[in-house]
This record gives C-alpha cells, sequence and structure tokens, in this order.
C-alpha cells in the first residue's frame, strides 16, 4: 500500500472514530454553550481543521518519503499520531466529562505537541515542518476560545 494511503487512511479513521463516540443528544449540550461574542466565524471551524489535517498528513507523507522504515521515522509516525490522537480527543472528552477546562487542557497539550513535532521535523523536511503551521499557528486559538468559554459557562448544563 502506497504511504499515502496508509497515513490518509489512519488520519481518516481517527476522526472518524472520535466523532462516532458522541451522540447527537451530547453534542446538544456543547451547542448550548454561551460563545464569546467575537466568535462570528464558527462556521467555518470543520473547513479550518479539515485543511489543518490535510496539511498535517502531507507533512507526514513527506517525512516518511525521506527515509521510509527508519527507526527515526516511525518514532516520528508515533509523534503525528500522538498529535492526532490528542487533537481528535478534544471534542469527545470535553463532551463526555462536560468540562471546558478539560477540553483547555487538551487544546494546550495539541499545541505543545504541533509545536514539538514540527522543530523535530524540520531537519528532516522544512516543506513537512511548514505545513504543520496551520496547526501550530491555529490549535492556541481555539484553545483560547474554549478557555473563554470556562467563564462564559461557569456551571455545566
Amino acid at each position: 500500500m502506497p504511504s499515502w494511503i496508509a497515513i490518509g487512511v489512519i488520519t481518516f479513521l481517527g476522526g472518524f472514530l472520535s466523532n462516532s463516540l458522541i451522540s447527537r443528544r451530547e453534542f446538544q449540550w456543547f451547542l448550548s454553550l454561551r460563545r464569546p461574542r467575537w466568535l462570528t466565524f464558527e462556521w467555518a471551524i470543520p473547513f479550518i481543521w479539515t485543511t489543518i489535517f490535510l496539511c498535517a498528513a502531507s507533512s507526514a507523507y513527506l517525512v516518511w518519503e525521506k527515509e521510509p522504515n527508519s527507526l527515526n521515522t516511525w518514532l516520528f509516525m508515533g509523534g503525528y499520531l500522538a498529535l492526532e490522537a490528542v487533537t481528535m480527543s478534544y471534542t469527545p472528552a470535553l463532551i463526555k466529562f462536560r468540562s471546558l477546562k478539560l477540553g483547555t487542557a487538551i487544546g494546550g497539550t495539541g499545541a505543545v505537541i504541533g509545536i514539538l513535532l514540527a522543530i523535530a521535523v524540520f531537519p528532516v523536511s522544512i516543506w513537512a515542518a511548514l505545513l504543520l503551521l496551520p496547526y501550530v499557528l491555529w490549535s492556541p486559538i481555539g484553545t483560547y476560545t474554549t478557555w473563554v468559554m470556562v467563564y462564559l459557562n461557569p456551571r455545566p448544563k
């Protein structure tokens, strides 16, 4: 199987599986939360994250193709997998536990992993590191938004 297909399938399955953990009823709680007034672009967030995951998967592909099957490359793939796992755990964990604080912590963890991964892959491929830039830039925005929502929603509904 070509590496780009394997990486794409793993990326897609991660998103699909994490979203399948949430019921429509549970998601209604999330939709009922107050949001910051400046969050006027919420409709675009799914498109933003789709772009970010396409960039991250492309980054993983570039790293894999530099030195396929080497120990270092497998370690990098573990980093990409950890980044996806943390990122995709945000919504199910936040909703299942009804905890914006937990969501903020997960978002912050993802931001740190994204930055460290971008720094780590930079010597392997500048383009791979640059393709992680959308994640590195957007993740703190999402984390900050969740943090602000903690104060707008002091008690879980």
